[in-house]
């Protein structure tokens, strides 16, 4: 070795693989080949995770002001008492037992799967203080003491590089909300959102989801100017709310049997 010249040497190293892959029977691949090679695995992401905003604030001539935002785990156990489950896992104020699977379809679509670690529902819980408009003329305070305890079963994004539209499936239900309308003197108590096909008397766990599902895309607007559009392709749903508050008293409960929102679409943009 020690009179080979350097040229030579790099020859050999350079065709060494080749050779020994010939000796074997096996032919190393080409362009093509390795373009149609594709791999199975994405990215999986087990997630916990827990959020505080003190302030959240847009403005335009005046502002809108959202204080004290939390959004985390409903620190509950008696998600939906009346099915005798434990939907919700152990009790935390953390947004945990989520499992997000990442993935790019051979056609290009991204695919992002949001399920629950184990055989159960990721409970969520989305709390604010005040919502108030401030301006020149003062401020009003349009909903205050917002708290929502819900269950997600999963979710589904997908970006679909045919036709540029972002889709978002989801099963959801809600165990719990309550909020004030302060400047019309109004509160909604114990307000539950859940399938069409929940029956209260004989409750089924896979029949308390509510199905949603959106495009989300852009499209022209009346004036032609490219606009952020929204198209609700499902919502179908029971709703329940306890008790209607008025000037400070119970008028009375609410329900919506089979409420279904369909053919629904929004434009939105700047004006």
């Amino acid at each position: 070795m020690k009179g080979l010249k350097p040229t030579l040497l790099a020859l050999f190293v350079s065709g060494a693989p080749t050779l020994v892959l010939a000796g074997t029977g096996v032919q190393p691949l080409d362009e093509t080949s390795m373009g149609n090679i594709t791999g199975q695995a994405g990215v999986t992401i087990e997630l916990e995770t827990k959020l505080n905003i003190d302030r959240f604030i847009y403005t335009d001539e005046g502002s809108l002001e959202v204080n004290d935002i939390f959004v985390g785990g409903a620190n509950r156990t008696d998600m939906f008492s009346e099915m005798g489950l434990n939907m919700s896992g152990a009790a935390s104020d953390r947004l945990d037992n989520v499992r997000v699977n990442i993935d790019v379809a051979r056609d290009g679509d991204a695919i992002i799967n949001l399920l629950p670690l184990a055989f159960n529902a990721v409970d969520l819980r989305i709390s604010t203080g005040a919502w108030n408009l401030k301006g020149t003329g003062g401020s009003t305070t349009v909903l205050n003491n917002f708290n929502m305890d819900m269950v997600l079963g999963s979710g589904t994004i997908r970006i679909d590089t045919a036709t540029d539209k972002l889709n978002f499936k989801a099963d959801f239900a809600i165990d719990d909300m309550d909020f004030d309308v302060p400047f019309l003197a109004l509160g909604i108590r114990d307000l539950e959102l859940t399938g069409p096909d929940y029956d209260l008397q004989a409750p089924q766990p896979l029949r308390v989801f509510v199905p949603v599902e959106l495009d989300i895309y852009k499209a022209a607007n009346s004036q032609g100017v490219q606009s952020l559009a929204v198209d609700l392709q499902t919502f179908e749903a029971d709703m329940r709310i306890g008790s209607v508050i008025v000037g400070g008293t119970s008028i009375g409960s609410v329900a919506l049997d089979n409420l279904a929102i369909t053919n629904t679409s929004m434009l939105i943009y700047g004006h």
